[in-house]
């Protein structure tokens, strides 16, 4: 077999693609390193977050990586080394920093900015790396520990898990490099979901963590780390160090719980803000009546372990019903399954009839939450005298977070809620925003063995809190800056945070069954800046809420807190610019870091949604190219798979009866004959997986590819499908991005765009017009073929059809522009 190399000019990165498949002699990834380093003392911890770039490319380079942080975190410094410089991030209003961070682009110095987009979702970009060099950003920040039942927890995220993004594509440029367009849903989807590797890709990010623990004059009597095999270390002086073993990588979340017993205090910090923690008091509470609807997500990223242990832990909750409460139980997917119709008396055949029902519940579709939340809240109308609950069990992998609280959270406010988050990766910041709206608990359940003890404190806690109603007296604090109170729950101390004026001790006041109950605490002044970080955190998040549910007037407000008390928000960016110029302009070329696939992931054994499916098939972005002559009987148009080495002809590897090509087209997408998707890419809840998305890369050394080997075969076209609704937001992504082409048109991309464009129209069981433009560009490397006229046609064809216009040539309809992703509405 003859194998020919393309010239080098032929393996040139399309503009803004996203990271390129072929190995350099540095690598191909730019992120080389993450290291984590943690000061816990008592129940605060500061941490320090050190990201190593490279740019392994012969050009400048721009690079973006989306990663996690406590939801609770409150990140209070940015710094960027390079080239023996130091320079310090700069806390601005989030468009002043993005203007001054492209400004220093334009004339070529060095730059990086830190974005957040969700409570625990962040983006930090580094732009300007020269070819070779190696940049160090370093991020500060302080987080509170929870603490309950004798144990506080650290957990520290690792990786950002593929979202459930709803609704419909938005006309105009994406607002960020992800895999998923922006919705009216989502309208910075393409910010929150990075392009996912291969299981198993060769070359991980380099993890060190490290965990100093002072228990702060407290008796320190266990450590457990629940995913993580850990080293411990005891010095006299500096007390116990953790650090995580080598050659871990980064998908799945670091816990560590720290048993000890906490105790009531109230600490100042004698610049205006406070921390109390009060511990629950040893009362009984007598348990009122309820009404009780559990909401289990049965979507495709609960599969696996964590379906398993969700049927568990929903079945458990119904386990503590009795005959005086009523409830109901909602499965949902991309549809809402009940049980039986409405609130039923929780009685022994009833319950029977409940964990019958859920014993049948397995994974599939994506996580439409918004419209079960509804049903729920519409089950739990005012009954006098009863309790409203509602249990929520979910990973929480979902990307509209705002347009759920927005449309559910003043009714949510009137309710209970709790929610049971099962997964290595769960989305911690969205279910702790929805238990701390109906006054409730959020139970985080990483793994089967942490199960039992999970269900244990759900058990207690699912019940009537112990004190509910609380104020605080004594201490003159600052109208409108105290955190929620909510209640106190058994095993749960009362964690506040606020800002006061005067005072040197605080009176907790509440209902206890119905009868009043007071605490007394005495203050004590300490010299720890984190009072004041951590407070500002808070209090930003809970503005961030009211924004999200409407009050968008609170934008001012939202950034002069965070400016003021040099705490990340969302309104807000850190900024930091070199001085000295280093390059001609802007960077020549633009990658966006791949994560890994969450450690625990399986594939739903149904198919997704199928226009989730088609979406797999053609989200790719063009990269760089690792391709090679067909081999004999490989036909032109045939799908691509994913590799990440160098050139090798089309030989495949088969798993589960799937033949996956080792040659790698632009983002990688696997194919079939004929260009139909032989295995698809999107994963669970119809997120992009296993290579769709800008710039996919992954595989093993030397072309060949190690394919997952849960990768369900896609469902069969249907024919008479729905014309191309269920495909149009696919075919918006494809036009922008041809449009978006600059210097010549490539006519390997064109070919790769006619075998993506192939699989949609196999996909919608044959459509004449995209099937014809499907076969033109697939022969666009014949020769003679005038690849700038294919180019023009097929943005002619794609603007008919995307516009819902029959005759090639009609325009869309202008849409005026979209205002920043983060001020939408």
């Amino acid at each position: 077999m003859k194998i020919t190399s393309l010239e080098p000019a032929r393996c040139l990165p399309v503009p803004d693609a996203g990271f390129g498949a072929l190995r350099t002699a540095r690598g191909n990834l730019p992120l080389e390193s993450v290291a984590v380093s943690a000061d816990i003392s008592g129940l605060v911890a500061g941490v320090e977050v050190t990201q190593g770039f490279r740019n392994p490319y012969d050009v400048t380079l721009e690079a973006t990586y989306v990663f996690p942080l406590p939801d609770r975190a409150a990140v209070t410094g940015f710094r960027m080394e390079a080239d023996d410089r130091v320079i310090e991030g700069v806390l601005k209003e989030r468009g002043q920093a993005r203007a001054d961070y492209d400004q220093a682009l334009r004339e070529g110095k060095r730059a990086a900015i830190a974005e957040e987009d969700r409570p625990d979702v962040f983006t930090i970009r580094v732009g300007n790396l020269l070819p070779g060099e190696r940049v160090t950003v370093r991020l500060t920040l302080s987080q509170p520990l929870p603490y309950e039942d004798g144990a506080a927890t650290f957990r520290f995220p690792l990786v950002v898990a593929p979202r459930y993004i709803p609704g419909t594509p938005l006309d105009g440029p994406s607002s960020g490099d992800g895999t998923a367009p922006d919705t009216d849903a989502v309208p910075d989807a393409s910010r929150i979901t990075p392009p996912v590797l291969l299981p198993g890709f060769p070359d991980p990010v380099r993890l060190s963590l490290t965990a100093t623990i002072d228990a702060a004059g407290l008796d320190l009597r266990e450590m457990a780390s629940s995913l993580h095999v850990v080293e411990e270390e005891v010095h006299e002086e500096e007390g116990h160090t953790v650090r995580l073993r080598p050659g871990e990588r980064l998908d799945r979340d670091f816990i560590l719980r720290l048993s000890f017993d906490a105790s009531t205090a109230l600490q100042l910090d004698g610049r205006g803000a406070f921390s109390l923690t009060v511990l629950p008091p040893a009362l009984e509470s007598p348990r009122a009546p309820r009404d009780l609807v559990l909401l289990l997500d049965r979507s495709g990223s609960m599969g696996g372990w964590k379906m398993v242990a969700a049927r568990r832990a929903a079945a458990r909750i119904v386990d503590t019903l009795t005959e005086q409460d009523r409830f109901a139980v909602l499965t949902f997917d991309s549809v809402v399954e009940q049980a039986f119709e409405g609130l039923v008396a929780a009685s022994d055949r009833n319950r029977y009839r409940a964990v019958e029902h859920l014993s049948r519940v397995d994974a599939r579709g994506g996580t439409e939450l918004l419209e079960p939340l509804r049903q729920a809240i519409s089950l739990l109308h005012d009954q006098a005298g009863r309790e409203r609950v509602l249990v929520l069990v979910t990973d929480g992998q979902v990307g509209h977070e705002d347009q759920i609280l927005e449309q559910t959270g003043g009714a949510l406010s009137a309710m209970r809620v709790h929610t049971v988050g099962i997964d290595r990766a769960v989305n911690a910041g969205f279910l702790g925003r929805l238990a701390g709206l109906g006054a409730g608990r959020c139970e985080l359940v990483e793994s089967e063995d942490r199960l039992d003890a999970a269900m244990e404190q759900i058990h207690r806690r699912i019940g009537a809190p112990l004190v509910t109603d609380l104020s605080l007296k004594d201490l003159d604090v600052e109208p409108g800056t105290v955190s929620h109170l909510g209640s106190i729950f058994p095993g749960v101390p009362l964690r506040v945070h606020g800002r006061y004026r005067n005072g040197s001790s605080v009176t907790v006041r509440g209902l206890a069954s119905g009868t009043p109950w007071e605490q007394q605490v005495t203050g004590t002044v300490v010299d720890n800046p984190a009072i004041r970080a951590v407070w500002a955190r808070a209090h930003l998040r809970e503005l961030e809420d009211r924004y999200a549910m409407g009050e968008h007037e609170l934008e001012a407000q939202i950034v002069r807190v965070s400016l003021e008390n040099g705490v990340l928000c969302r309104f807000t960016a850190y900024v930091a610019v070199d001085t000295r110029k280093v390059a001609e302009g802007e960077p020549e070329h633009r990658v966006i870091q791949p994560v890994e696939p969450p450690s625990g992931w399986e594939l739903p054994q149904n198919p997704p949604m199928m226009p989730f499916m088609a979406q797999a098939a053609v989200m790719a972005a063009p990269s760089f190219r690792a391709r090679s002559v067909p081999a004999p009987g490989f036909a032109p148009g045939q799908g691509h798979g994913l590799a990440g080495g160098t050139q090798e002809t089309g030989a495949s590897d088969t798993a589960g009866g799937i033949d996956w090509d080792t040659e790698a087209g632009p983002g990688g997408t696997p194919g079939g004959a004929g260009g139909a998707p032989s295995a698809p890419s999107g994963g669970a809840d119809g997120a992009p997986r296993g290579g769709a998305g800008r710039g996919f890369g992954g595989g093993s050394a030397g072309g060949r590819m190690s394919p997952p080997p849960r990768f369900a075969p896609p469902p069969a076209p249907r024919p008479g499908a729905s014309g191309l609704e269920s495909v149009r937001p696919q075919l918006v992504v494809e036009l922008d991005r041809l449009k978006a082409l600059l210097g010549g048109t490539d006519p390997l991309y064109l070919a790769d765009l006619g075998s993506r464009l192939s699989a949609l129209a196999a996909f919608l069981g044959g459509h004449p017009e995209l099937s014809a433009l499907a076969q033109e560009l697939q022969a666009a490397e014949l020769p003679g073929t005038d690849a700038e006229a294919l180019r023009t046609h097929a943005i002619e064809v794609l603007t008919a059809l995307t516009s819902g216009s029959s005759t090639p040539g009609s325009s869309a309809p202008s849409t005026p522009p979209r205002r920043p992703f983060w001020k939408r509405t």
